[in-house]
């Protein structure tokens, strides 16, 4: 699959560590961010790359040349003047085949082949990478289409075909972490049918084109716009401060560390009386209230290297209290909650069986001696394939004996019990 990457930024923001260089080709750890990339890209076979330049693109241009040097092949596409982040790929006639589309100012290591592999999967026009992050009320969210269970007992079913796209200005109330990475699978369908209906926002300069309002946010309407989930590290470091936590997470190894073809490990997460106060069956978002203190030791284990997963037993769908559309929605004013304290959750499972009979409006279909009811260990066991955790290296904390024995069963490293805070409890599972 060809690679292309809009290197051409000018990077005002982080002026103050190198202004003497295009943004990308600011240095991380002795190397330019370009430079990580191509290293990525080469490691999953992706080496047929061209780079859109402008701003100083000369600059580029020698420290790379045709790539060879690299173990890839780089052309280049030179802005005479600036065409907006997609205007240049109006203008290759190179792009006859699904392309992959980068951002040259991010650091990044991730699994292309899943990538990839899920683009193809669903046929689609686009497929953007995204994935939770620490700052969700100031970024573009994706909203996706969820069904209904499709089986007998089943789940919702989380289509990831994109419905809503929330830029930061939007209006909104509580919502599913998932910020848009700046990643993309694009397909030569999606610009022919953007050209066919495109009326220029900048008469005076038509071939400016924003990607995200001009080219993704008009045709989500066709059904052919998905996103893709990851936990994998992509962090844009165009201010000061984002620069050296990069430069922090590259040496210590998080970043590499982070690909999904790596093992992983996770500190799942119990949710009532762990992450919430306790509510005895909690049905509605209103009733839901984070513990004190829970948002910095959450944000503790995102800075950590483990993944942050939520496995829960929610009986209350088994019992007809809360409907799956009232428990997505406490889901959601969860990680908004936590979002405004720059922590997030990488998964959230759940249980919604239960075993007893005699309730008024119980829903018989979940009604099962199942798997995934703590203190078996099925959630646990299902996020470990989902997203290659190995459960040695893992961690369960809850507040109850359920939760201790879930991850015994599902062989946690350790399992531990929240006795005073969680904080604390993190501190102790993690150092």
């Amino acid at each position: 699959m060809k690679v292309v990457i809009m290197a051409g930024g000018r990077g005002t923001r982080i002026a103050t560590i190198n202004s003497e260089v295009p943004k990308p080709m600011i240095e991380i750890c002795g190397k330019p961010i370009l430079e990580w990339q191509i290293e990525c890209l080469k490691s999953f076979q992706l080496t047929d790359i061209t780079l859109v330049v402008g701003y100083l693109g000369h600059i580029i241009k020698d420290y790379f040349g045709d790539g060879r040097k690299f173990g890839v092949n780089i052309s280049y596409f030179v802005e005479d003047r600036p065409l907006g982040t997609a205007g240049a790929l109006f203008k290759m006639p190179e792009l006859k085949e699904d392309f992959l589309l980068l951002c040259g100012d991010v650091i990044l290591d991730v699994d292309f082949c899943r990538f990839i592999s899920f683009h193809k999967k669903n046929n689609a026009w686009a497929t953007l990478m995204s994935h939770p992050n620490g700052h969700p009320y100031d970024s573009s969210l994706l909203v996706t289409e969820i069904l209904p269970p499709q089986e007998i007992g089943g789940l919702p079913v989380d289509t990831h075909r994109v419905t809503k796209w929330l830029n930061k200005e939007d209006e909104r109330l509580y919502y599913k972490n998932r910020v848009n990475a700046g990643i993309e699978i694009i397909s030569p369908e999606l610009l022919k049918t953007t050209m066919r209906n495109f009326v220029p926002r900048h008469p005076e300069t038509p071939d400016k084109i924003d990607l995200d309002r001009d080219v993704l946010k008009p045709n989500i309407p066709s059904g052919k716009i998905f996103a893709y989930d990851t936990p994998e590290y992509i962090k844009d470091m165009g201010t000061p401060d984002r620069y050296y936590e990069v430069g922090d997470d590259v040496k210590s190894g998080k970043v590499h560390a982070r690909n999904l073809k790596n093992k992983q490990k996770a500190v799942f997460l119990d949710r009532d009386g762990t992450i919430n106060k306790y509510v005895d069956f909690l049905t509605k978002p209103e009733q839901f209230e984070l513990i004190d203190g829970v948002a910095d030791a959450i944000r503790k284990i995102n800075k950590s290297g483990y993944l942050a997963i939520l496995v829960t037993n929610q009986p209350v769908i088994a019992r007809g209290d809360c409907s799956w559309e009232e428990l997505l929605s406490i889901h959601d004013k969860m990680e908004t909650e936590l979002g405004k304290s720059g922590a997030f959750l990488d998964g959230i499972y759940v249980c919604p069986h239960h075993t007893d009979n005699g309730f008024a409006g119980e829903r018989l279909e979940y009604k099962c001696n199942c798997n995934c009811r703590k203190p078996k260990p099925g959630l646990l066991l299902q996020a470990a394939e989902d997203f290659n955790i190995d459960l040695s290296q893992s961690i369960m904390i809850g507040d109850r004996k359920n939760d201790l024995e879930a991850g015994k069963a599902a062989g946690c490293r350790k399992s531990l019990l929240v006795e005073n805070s969680l904080m604390e409890t993190i501190e102790e599972a993690i150092n």
